[in-house]
């Protein structure tokens, strides 16, 4: 794997370790009101920060 991959993958855990840290009842919230929405509305909304975290990426590589 990748040095790079494996720094992206720690940074995702650091973030969210942070959130978790920080705020962990809007966490709870937050995660609770996800539970309640359908798959694909959750589907679309995967798919959103797939195209945008994508575009950043490419954005910031160029």
């Amino acid at each position: 794997m990748p040095a790079e991959l494996v720094s992206a993958l720690c940074l995702v855990v650091v973030i969210e370790g942070l959130f978790l840290f920080t705020a962990p009842a809007l966490w709870r919230r937050t995660m609770e009101q996800f539970l309640s929405r359908p798959p694909s509305s959750l589907r679309r909304l995967g798919a959103g920060m797939l195209v945008v975290g994508l575009a950043a990426l490419w954005w910031s590589r160029t």
